[in-house]
């Protein structure tokens, strides 16, 4: 592929050079990701993405909808069953300094309602760089293993873990059902070892360990997985009959003596210093130790506080990954971009001389606000030491994990003498509107609403996206491809996009990109998403602070779509009795009542959300099973000290027997849970003839 000088490409150059190497790098996606064997060297593949960025800054009208620039992975593989796991398997949140290490240790202890003095073991593990493998024993023997997939369900690699040394077929002494989860890794020598065997026998290399592990573990033809070197360490589990220990060091002893492979690494550490020296250590070891790793694990130790901790939607509290450092580079900054969001916010993009940092050829870095450029943050006080940033000036950039790059620091000394003050625009960029920053807000923006383009394609691809109706072969591609043809300007122009055309199929399918079959399966995904849960629908509207948790927790307090419209349309003159019960919902304060009474009020998002909802069978939330609960349907409210529970766990419980947890008391109060200084919670309850609980009440009122 010829690099022409950018200065001399012309227009339609660079629009065919930027569409070979969407494909060209496409295919290499494709090809390291799904298939586990790059085609390409790293170092070719790194040069192909700097060109694609240097054209889309020369030229960025002429970035494409699927450019590499935003591109990550590829599409899973087909081939195995799936399996679904019996208990998920959830990925961690992640910390990247001493204060992220103290602060997961304060909201443990927060949680769990202990002090700074109370004793807290945790355990500090090696984050092994591999690919995540559960398996399934049933009367001590091998049924069953399965990759993490998505955490809900995996690929059934049974007959190739088998194959495995460090994999038992049987365990001795263990019965009923035992479910070991860790990861499969090759050490360096083995994986040196394989490319050059791959080398001498004409086949693929492979260009890491962790690759050729995971290209191992799922190969088609176990036969192959045979001749592979892979590795496993165990360290956690999933679905078990009985416990395994009363700690996680005796569970790593038990899972030792069942005869796993368990990392030598791990220790228990009695404070986050202990947690920082260990991680310390492991650091300094890392490159002797002959696999990758990239961070330590941290897990409270006592299994029974685990338990009480519990899980987030995705991770666990009681575990947080301690990612290795961020890697530095220093770059040119080319230019500064705005984009504008699905609520109008105005986002600055620093456009960078494509540089490499932590392996990945880093080209874009938020700039967060207008406040954040200036060298200032919220409040007014210096960043950066006061520097401002500027287009042309040398920054730091730096990147944590799969965190967006951010711009860490300004060099003074290399600032062109002719460069300028950044200044931040005071109308939208895209459609001409006013942006307007409303007070105590960082950010500004755009009050064209519905009439500007860029707000109703960023809200069509949230409503499409994964967590919302996520419907196959409706991406952020087709989404802009469609708007920008007039075929879609709303959420309810998807549910009729077939009806609107006569020849729907057949228009579709002689569309560049698409044919019979593919266009005949996407009527079929929309149809199949016209039946949709309450919660996914309320989370799809794209309502400014009203995230994924937020949004099935409104789900769950009003039941239906019916009851929930009917309250927004009761609570529109932000008072009066359907307005505090929307406040009442404890995890609900006034920004967010506010925000979602707004929208579902405003006059043309209302007619727009009529229409969607003409087309879908919205479903009704689940409840928890309540068979058994004395507490089902009725509205609990906690004041005062809990001595025996914190707040946040007896919130999780009561929502987890069907109460309704509330921040205030009224006349449809329940129960009133007082803890010692309850105060005037406690008396307007008494007041008001409800009944008043104990902490020890509530407790042989739940059976706890």
């Amino acid at each position: 592929m010829a690099d022409t000088p950018l200065d001399e490409l012309t227009e339609e150059e660079a629009r065919a050079e930027l569409a070979s190497l969407a494909d060209a790098l496409a295919a290499a996606n494709q090809a390291y990701h799904t298939e586990d064997a790059p085609e390409m060297s790293d170092a070719e593949y790194d040069r192909l993405k700097r060109r694609n960025a240097a054209i889309e800054a020369q030229f960025p009208s002429l970035k494409r909808a699927d450019s590499p620039s935003d591109q990550v992975g590829a599409t899973p593989a087909e081939g195995f069953a799936k399996v679904r796991h019996s208990v998920r398997m959830l990925s961690l949140s992640n910390a990247f300094d001493a204060e992220d290490v103290a602060d997961f240790d304060d909201s443990i202890r927060r949680y769990l309602g202990l002090g700074p003095d109370d004793a807290l073991a945790y355990t500090a593990e090696p984050k092994i760089d591999g690919l995540s493998l559960s398996l399934r024993y049933e009367d001590g023997a091998l049924v069953q293993a399965a990759t993490r997939g998505d955490g809900a369900e995996g690929e059934n690699v049974t007959a190739n873990a088998r194959t495995i040394d460090d994999i038992p077929q049987e365990l001795d002494g263990a019965t009923d059902v035992l479910e070991i989860r860790g990861e499969v890794y090759m050490s360096h020598s083995d994986f040196a070892a394989l490319n050059e065997r791959q080398t001498a026998g004409g086949g693929k290399t492979f260009a890491n360990p962790r690759n050729a592990a995971a290209g191992s573990l799922r190969q088609l033809d176990a036969g192959i997985t045979r001749t592979r070197p892979l590795r496993f360490f165990a360290y956690s589990w999933g679905e078990l009959t009985r416990p395994l220990a009363e700690t996680q060091m005796q569970a790593i002893a038990r899972l030792d003596a069942l005869g796993f492979q368990t990392n030598p690494l791990t220790a228990l550490c009695k404070s986050p210093s202990e947690l920082l020296a260990h991680y310390a250590r492991i650091e300094e070891s890392r490159a002797t130790l002959g696999y990758d790793i990239d961070g330590v694990v941290y897990k409270v130790n006592d299994l029974r506080l685990q338990g009480r901790l519990g899980f987030r939607s995705t991770t666990p509290r009681w575990a947080i990954a301690h990612k290795f450092p961020a890697e530095l580079a220093w770059t040119r900054l080319d230019a500064i971009d705005i984009q504008v969001g699905r609520t109008g916010a105005l986002s600055p993009v620093a456009r960078l001389t494509p540089v490499t940092v932590g392996g990945v050829v880093v080209s874009n870095a938020t700039l967060h606000n207008e406040d954040y450029i200036a060298g200032r943050d919220n409040s007014g006080a210096a960043i950066r030491d006061g520097k401002d940033i500027r287009v042309g000036d040398w920054v730091q950039v730096y990147r944590a994990g799969d965190v967006i790059p951010k711009i860490a620091d300004v060099d003074l000394a290399k600032r062109p003498a002719d460069a300028r003050a950044f200044e931040f625009p005071q109308s939208c960029p895209e459609c001409g509107s006013d942006a307007i920053r409303e007070e105590g807000d960082a950010v500004r923006r755009c009050s064209g609403g519905l009439i500007c383009p860029a707000q109703a394609v960023e809200k069509l691809k949230h409503f499409v996206s994964r967590a919302a109706f996520d419907i196959e072969g409706l991406g952020a591609k087709q989404v802009e491809q469609f708007y920008n043809d007039g075929w879609i300007r709303e959420p309810a122009d998807i549910f009729t996009l077939k009806d609107r055309f006569s020849d729907g199929l057949q228009r579709l399918s002689n569309r560049d990109g698409w044919g019979e079959k593919s266009a005949g399966n996407l009527f079929a995904a929309i149809d199949e998403r016209r039946r949709i849960p309450l919660g996914r629908l309320i989370f799809a509207l794209g309502i400014r602070h009203v995230g994924e948790q937020a949004s099935n927790l409104l789900a769950r307090h009003y039941g239906s779509w019916h009851a929930f419209n009917a309250a927004m349309a009761e609570a529109a003159p932000c008072d009066g009795a359907a307005w505090e019960a929307l406040l009442d919902i404890d995890g609900v304060g006034a920004v967010l009542a506010g925000a979602l009474v707004s929208s579902m009020n405003q006059e043309a998002e209302r007619a727009s959300i009529d229409r969607l909802v003409a087309h879908l069978d919205v479903q009704d939330a689940e409840r928890p099973q309540t068979a058994d609960s004395a507490v089902a349907g009725k509205t609990v409210v906690f004041t005062g000290t809990l001595e025996r529970m914190t707040r946040a766990e007896a919130k999780a419980r009561a929502e987890s027997m069907g109460a309704k947890v509330s921040g205030s008391v009224s006349a449809k109060t329940d129960i009133v849970v007082a803890g010692p200084g309850a105060g005037s919670k406690e008396k307007k309850a008494r007041d008001l003839g409800l009944t008043v609980l104990d902490e020890d009440g509530w407790l042989e009122l739940i059976g706890t």
